[in-house]
């Protein structure tokens, strides 16, 4: 259900029903020649829509930006702080658990929100210790991503534009992407952007880490179907608690 949707006659019943919030949290950004800037929002949406069928959830207008330091300087790139994030998912939390919602759930659609979610989940649970937060980032899709992956990927956490993520959005949200434009931008990644700031433009120009050309509607498929199951399992468990 989406929650701006309801009127203030109607949306209270349904809060108490569900007491389920997701909030879709993505980042406008940089994603190569043929993705959108919002592609992080557009696969927040997607998720969360699903998600929220499977759970009885009321789906929150979408945070559509993030912390994107990394690329703030490519063209099109909006960044904010984790410090305005924190506050600001922070003073959300507060409203949705008055307005009667018992668990939150952040889902993200943008690796580099991840800092900031955790703490307001952290701020929220010393605030209201019966108000469950979640952040959920594709959890549990590791195995089946080495699986369906044929190119060796760029870094450990970071995927980008690439193989997995442009395959996410020929799943999700198809009608954005553009694959006559996609490119192979295999960028050596320096073992100090783990340990130091590195603005991306140190190694790559394009925004992309991967092969982008190898990317499928049938990739993307295989990996979110295991990331919905997850996300609506760790849903109902928390719920039941």
């Amino acid at each position: 259900m989406m929650f701006q949707n309801e009127t203030s006659y109607t949306v209270k019943e349904k809060i108490d029903e569900s007491q389920i919030a997701i909030l879709p949290i993505g980042a406008v950004e940089a994603h190569g020649p043929h993705l959108p800037l919002g592609t992080d929002n557009y696969l927040a949406e997607r998720l969360a829509e699903k998600v929220a069928a499977r759970t009885g959830a009321l789906v929150l207008p979408t945070l559509p930006y993030g912390q994107v330091w990394s690329l703030k300087n490519f063209p099109g790139s909006i960044n904010i702080t984790n410090e305005s994030l924190i506050r600001f998912l922070f003073d959300m939390g507060i409203s949705l658990y008055e307005q009667g919602f018992r668990l939150f759930v952040m889902l993200n659609g943008h690796l580099g929100n991840a800092v900031a979610l955790k703490e307001a989940a952290r701020q929220l649970y010393n605030k209201f210790p019966d108000f469950r937060v979640l952040y959920l980032f594709y959890p549990g899709v590791k195995q089946v991503t080495e699986e369906v992956r044929e190119t060796p990927t760029a870094h450990t956490t970071y995927f980008h534009a690439c193989e997995i993520e442009t395959s996410y959005m020929q799943y999700l949200a198809e009608e954005f992407v553009d694959m006559s434009k996609a490119i192979s931008d295999i960028p050596h990644i320096p073992p100090s952007a783990d340990i130091t700031p590195i603005p991306w433009e140190m190694f790559t120009s394009s925004a992309v880490l991967g092969d982008a050309t190898l990317a499928t509607k049938e990739k993307g498929e295989k990996i979110i179907k295991i990331a919905i199951k997850n996300m609506v399992q760790l849903i109902k468990e928390m719920k039941g608690e």
